[in-house]
């Protein structure tokens, strides 16, 4: 498969290049170093570095890339822009590329000129609804006029994984569930003899002891290799950008099927401009990204964190030399075996384990998952200067397509469970009981499938001139939509859905500085939403921002030599959006007599029923815009001959008239026998903060060094919400949106006569000692959840400080790069079944420490239980951690090699080799926990060889 796919991929390359060398573009926007004179990419257009005064941070991805590899298309931008965390101020936002909402896993890093992060409701005002929580603007790279120019990059590298969770041994296991069985006043389960014969190893397969996470199913590491080659160049008539990358990547699982696992990608991009006359400009850009993944059917992480190391006396296989051979009847069961696995082996099971994930992955067949996106824009650019300086037509027509399915081959298989008796010291299955039929099947079928399509369609009308040489003017008239239609199986993500999405909006830009010194801008948008009642679906989002630059002043420019640029700026915004409107006709009451809605009546003494018609939701056609009402103050300063860079933003966000259905607010017959209570806007959350970057570089000689330090301060309140709590601690108003509630422990119970004064708990089951004592906060003899309490914030949107960090250290032709990013002031439960050990969980390291009558005083885990009991496993301060951490993302060194190597050769421009590890380091005093995965693969560092050259 992947010797046809290389072949595919050399003749799409051929044919690219054909078609790019006769359709080039030029380029309309070149992105230099980011001095003031630099272009930044904003809604809808570009401006020079020194104009832009919203909060929009950009880094120019084409340099990036050759000090620091990736193909993520956000790779660990964290690390290099202030207030980004993946989301933007707390929220998530919208993903734009070539300014059209797409994945960022549409596009690779190295397809990519540039990427702007828009932060403020000013600048995000032109993109209405869908981009009122921030924008991730990307911009993919462009033709240039130049001769045909190729340039290859060549990655191979290794996926070592950090660290698997440890959990105990059979024997270990069996001991301590005999443990936890005397602690409920139960019969032991397992003999002495039965964990002696399990510790030594007497016979595996009848007294198993797997360990699903050794190299039997594991191998010590996997492998990737991707190859782009990128080709470009062209014309004062047409210039072309050309990108063609291939990736392939297996898995660490080696067990069965698992063996082959492994994802292969196709990604072709060709970007072509056209200067068709002097005023007319026309471009046209198409990608195809295809995704091949093939794996083994059985979820192999989900057991290996599950399952028990004796589970019950299974293992997977059955040792054919291991059978009485005096029993012919199973002597025909291995000869009419379809599944002899490696010519010694049998199948495992057990009556209550008939099939599991192992024997899934060995003879269950497998599962080919195919993803196909492509990706088309159009283009015109028409310079209306003959009407009046200055006035631009643009207009943009994209349509996406992709489409997700899956092959599957499936085979019906039988299991065994042996029945084992010992003759002269020698261990022999006497019997096998059979669990289902093995089966053939020669024949692929399609299992889930979807599509999701979109279109999208831009026009703008853009103005900007000077006049007198101090008066510059700027406007724009935008008229920006799409609509997002997705469909499936009804198995796949929900089915399909009824409703496109949709987003409508005219865009209104005027724009005034003089001088460059001082600044007006006026952003506003007319927003339209298909959620909302007709007489409603209309809204205006205006918004304000000024900007002074400060340096130009006389009384800066003549008296304080060490600054460079000085800038203000302020912003006001009130943007109406439908985002937090989940759904449509929310705004509209329905009735119904099915899915809950219908109420059962009966008659002739209930001898009779039948259901009747009832309302499930009341009507409010008076249902409007959700409000994201913002203050912002920026600050931006180059000190020093630019050596020293620093900028920063203050913003603070209302969110107003969230939906509420008044469940507290209206009266309790709204709902009983029918539900009347309406959707309606009630709610309000506040986020602020304040994001900074400081920026410091310098150059000696041969040697040059920038350090980058960018971070945010981030809160935020519920400002009014739907509640009516009995306590106001428990309010959710006037606490953070990130509130994490839970219960304040006391230690354990030590004596009888703790648990007979105590409060009591009400989490079920009968108190013992070594259990959690939990404080009655409200002192009503009960602990229950009105005792619950606010104990820190989870940090789901944003920590209360992220920061991130990058160094570049270059010397001649070597560089050196390192970037780390870190989060603090949040907290985080132990809560998963790794530390949850309860009932027949499988136990791990953890439970070493556990309570006994010996260890009262040490303990650091309550006792062992083998029931189901909640009462030690509840959000507490006992099992809460600080999520304090700082991650060592990347370390890359990079040589170039000299271009005098080069200079009598009519092919190679340029060379360079470098290595680099990625996810290197943990800083935290939950490293262990923070790099270890529950349930599914592992975490992995990444260590790569790269080589990158020009033709």
């Amino acid at each position: 498969m992947i010797k046809n796919n290389i072949k595919v991929c050399w003749i799409l390359l051929a044919l690219t290049v054909n078609l790019s060398v006769s359709n080039g573009q030029e380029n309309s926007s070149q992105i230099p170093n980011a001095s003031g004179d630099s272009i930044i990419n904003v809604a809808f257009g570009s401006i020079k570095k020194k104009d832009v005064i919203g909060a929009i941070s950009s880094i120019n991805v084409k340099e990036l890339i050759e000090k620091s590899f990736g193909t993520y298309s956000l790779d660990n931008l964290q690390s290099f822009i202030g207030g980004y965390t993946g989301n933007i101020w707390g929220q998530s936002p919208l993903i734009l590329v070539d300014g059209v909402e797409r994945r960022a896993s549409d596009v690779r890093l190295n397809e990519i000129e540039t990427i702007s992060i828009i932060k403020d409701a000013s600048s995000l005002a032109l993109y209405g609804s869908a981009g009122s929580r921030g924008v991730v603007l990307i911009k993919t790279k462009r033709g240039e006029i130049k001769p045909l120019g190729v340039d290859i990059r060549l990655n191979t590298g290794v996926f070592v994984p950090k660290i698997y969770p440890s959990y105990l041994n059979a024997s270990e296991y069996m001991t301590l569930y005999n443990e936890a069985l005397r602690n409920d006043g139960l019969t032991e389960k397992y003999s002495n003899e039965e964990i002696y014969n399990t510790s030594i190893g007497t016979n595996k397969y009848k007294y198993p002891d797997l360990n699903l996470y050794s190299d039997e199913y594991l191998r010590k590491l996997s492998y990737k290799t991707d190859l782009t080659t990128e080709i470009s160049g062209g014309n004062d008539r047409t210039t072309y950008y050309t990108n063609i990358g291939m990736a392939y990547n297996n898995n660490i699982v080696k067990y069965g099927v698992a063996n082959k696992n492994n994802d292969f990608s196709l990604n072709i991009r060709s970007n072509v401009d056209m200067k068709l006359t002097d005023w007319l400009r026309a471009s046209t850009d198409a990608v195809a990204v295809m995704t091949d993944q093939y794996y083994a059917r059985g979820d192999f992480w989900g057991m290996a964190s599950s399952f028990r190391p004796n589970n019950d006396w299974f293992h997977p296989m059955v040792p054919i030399d291991m059978l009485d051979p005096d029993n012919e009847e199973l002597q025909i069961l291995v000869k009419n075996s379809n599944n002899i696995i490696d010519g010694k082996y049998l199948l495992g099971g057990l009556s209550t384990i008939q099939t599991n994930q192992l024997s899934q992955m060995i003879a269950s067949g497998y599962i080919k998952n195919k993803h196909r996106t492509f990706m088309f824009n159009v283009g015109a650019e028409a310079d209306l200067t003959a009407i009046t300086p200055g006035l631009k037509l643009k207009s943009q027509f994209s349509m996406d397509y992709t489409s997700r399915y899956t092959e599957g081959y499936t085979v019906p298989y039988a299991t065994y469970q042996p029945e084992w008796v010992t003759i002269d010291g020698k261990d022999i299955i006497k019997s096998l009981q059979k669990f289902g039929n093995d089966g053939n099947s020669t024949n692929e079928f399609i299992g889930t499938s979807l599509y999701d399509q979109t279109l999208t369609s831009i026009t703008q009308l853009d103005y900007q001139r000077t006049f007198s040489d101090k008066h510059n003017v700027s406007g724009k008239l935008v008229g920006f939509g799409y609509i997002s239609q997705f469909s499936s199986d009804p198995d796949t993500d929900g089915g399909s859905q009824y409703h496109p999405y949709r987003n409508t909006n005219l865009g209104i830009h005027a724009g005034y500085n003089y001088s460059h010194k001082y600044y007006f801008n006026f952003n506003g948008n007319i927003v339209h939403s298909s959620k909302l009642p007709e007489h409603n679906r209309k809204g205006f989002s205006p918004t304000g921002t000024i900007g002074w630059r400060v340096n130009e002043e006389n009384f800066i420019k003549d008296n304080v030599s060490f600054i460079n640029d000085l800038k203000l700026t302020g912003s006001y915004a009130s943007l109406k959006q439908d985002l937090d409107i989940n759904g449509h006709y929310l705004y509209s009451g329905n009735f119904g007599n099915q899915d809950g809605l219908g109420g059962w009546f009966t008659w002739r003494d209930g001898a009779s029923g039948g259901y009747t018609t009832m309302s499930g939701r009341g009507a409010n056609h008076d249902l409007s815009f959700v409000t994201r009402d913002e203050i912002r103050a920026g600050f931006e300063s180059s000190l020093f001959n630019n050596s020293l860079i620093i900028s920063a933003n203050y913003f603070k966000q209302n969110i107003k008239g969230l939906l509420s259905r008044g469940s507290t607010l209206f009266p309790s017959y709204f709902t009983g026998q029918g539900d009347f209570l309406p959707n309606f806007n009630f709610g309000e959350e506040m986020r602020k903060g304040f994001d900074f970057s400081v920026n410091l570089n310098q150059k000696i000689n041969d040697f040059s060094y920038n350090l980058g330090f960018v971070g945010m301060i981030y809160n935020s309140e519920v400002i009014r919400r739907e509640e009516n709590y009995e306590y106001a601690y428990q309010n959710r108003v006037s606490r953070p949106l990130d509130a994490y509630f839970g219960y304040i422990t006391e230690g354990f119970f030590q004596s009888q006569d703790e648990i007979d004064n105590h409060a009591r708990q009400t989490f079920g089951g009968t108190l013992k000692l070594g259990d959690i004592k939990y404080r009655d906060v409200n002192e009503d003899g009960l602990v229950d959840g009105r005792d619950q309490v606010d104990l820190g914030h989870n940090g789901w949107a944003a920590n209360p400080f992220s920061y991130g960090i990058n160094l570049t250290l270059k010397y001649k032709n070597l560089t050196f790069f390192a970037m780390g990013s870190g989060i603090h002031g949040a907290i985080g439960f132990k809560n998963n079944s790794y530390y949850w050990v309860r009932g027949l969980n499988k136990y791990s390291d953890v439970v070493l420490d556990r309570w006994t009558e010996q260890t009262a005083t040490t303990a650091t885990y309550p006792r062992l239980t083998s029931t189901s009991s909640a009462n030690n496993f509840q959000n507490s301060t006992f099992w809460m951690y600080d999520n304090n951490r700082f991650n060592l993302t990347r370390v890359q060194f990079t040589y170039d090699l000299r271009e005098q190597l080069f200079k009598n050769s009519s092919t190679i421009k340029k060379m360079g080799i470098y290595v680099n590890g990625d996810n290197l380091l943990v800083i935290s005093k939950e490293r262990k926990m923070m790099e270890t995965n529950f349930g599914s693969a592992p975490q992995n560092r990444f260590y790569n060889l790269g080589l990158v050259a020009s033709f």
